[in-house]
């Protein structure tokens, strides 16, 4: 059925171009400016715009030849023009406007075919690069409401918890649909997905791309179940110093990966400890997450603290932070490539001694 409206569209469209065009020849011949000639045969310019509509039709070069008025073509301009409009129109309904207020959004939506669809995006929205030429309507703090009054998107979709609630909650009561992103877990990833691709016309690569990546998580965590743990520390922030607990988006990557976090069963999610802390617990190897655009590639100095079994044996990992703490597909990427390095920490201890 769509691809019948499509090609209904492009003939349509067709039509009506030549249409315009036959207009436009017959009224400059009668004010005697590109068509001069009393007939389209003599005008090798108008002449090759129209034959493939005119040429085999002696109803419409009579009507040419003969100086017969207008009003008639006229009519069935306008009646093409009108066409066009709500051809137009159908095509924005199947592919609705989006407002995305979150970078892991936006880059769903991207990964589903769905980012030409976004019409704006907030602040950090850098992936893929085409994603950096949305204009930005706010950011995790404040969002421009007058502006997104002004765009009038079918969907505005949020990250609970992620997005400024007080804005979300006037743009809810002036009637906006707002759809909310709140993974917990990968597998939500594949649910929101799947989410996505209902609401922009993209559900069968959505569907398709979802069953992937739970597949491919089903691997990775069956790779690694019986793999030995080691003990580790997560530096999510160097100044101050901040590492995961349980309940925090990182920690499902350690336990995929057989890391034991020292610090797990601190009460809140991202706790900031200091260094006499971590000096307490015996830590195999450290881990600093940095964004590609970092400058600080060294995170917290640690070599000022060779005590720690990390330090002393020199096993740090830098994973990708974009990747790792992005909830997309990228995120299973990033977790792999974190499994395996953590694999060769575990190799190194199992031949050396700690």
């Amino acid at each position: 059925m769509a691809i019948n409206k499509f090609k209904s569209i492009k003939v349509q469209s067709f039509f009506c171009r030549s249409l315009l065009t036959l207009y436009r020849c017959n009224f400059l011949d009668n004010v005697g400016a590109h068509c001069p000639a009393p007939t389209i045969a003599d005008n090798s310019d108008c002449r090759s715009a129209l034959a493939p509509t005119i040429a085999d039709n002696s109803d419409c070069r009579a009507s040419l030849r003969s100086g017969r008025p207008t009003l008639i073509l006229l009519f069935f301009v306008m009646v093409c023009l009108s066409q066009q409009v709500c051809a137009h129109t159908q095509t924005t309904i199947l592919k609705p406007s989006i407002i995305s207020l979150s970078p892991h959004i936006t880059e769903m939506l991207y990964s589903i075919g769905a980012g030409k669809q976004i019409i704006a995006t907030t602040e950090f929205s850098d992936y893929p690069v085409a994603a950096k030429n949305i204009p930005r309507i706010g950011n995790y703090l404040h969002l421009q409401i007058e502006r997104i009054i002004e765009l009038k998107p079918d969907y505005i979709i949020a990250w609970q918890g992620g997005s400024p609630a007080d804005d979300l909650d006037r743009l809810k009561k002036l009637g906006f649909n707002i759809i909310y992103s709140a993974p917990k877990k990968f597998t939500d990833i594949a649910n929101d997905l799947i989410t996505f691709g209902k609401i922009s016309g993209h559900q069968n690569i959505a569907n398709q791309l979802a069953a992937k990546f739970l597949t491919r998580l089903k691997g990775i965590k069956a790779q690694y179940k019986n793999k030995p743990s080691i003990n580790a520390f997560y530096e999510l922030w160097s100044t101050p110093l901040t590492t995961i607990a349980k309940g925090s988006w990182p920690q499902q990557h350690l336990d995929i990966c057989r890391a034991n976090n020292v610090f797990y069963d601190t009460a809140t999610p991202y706790p900031v400890v200091s260094i006499e802390q971590v000096l307490t617990k015996k830590v195999d190897v450290i881990i600093v997450p940095l964004s590609k655009g970092q400058t600080d590639k060294q995170g917290y100095y640690w070599n000022k603290w060779p005590q720690i079994t990390a330090v002393k044996n020199q096993q740090i990992i830098y994973p990708n932070s974009d990747k790792m703490h992005r909830m997309t597909l990228r995120a299973l990427e990033e977790l792999e490539h974190l499994c395996i390095k953590i694999d060769e920490v575990r190799g190194y201890y199992a031949n050396n001694q700690k």
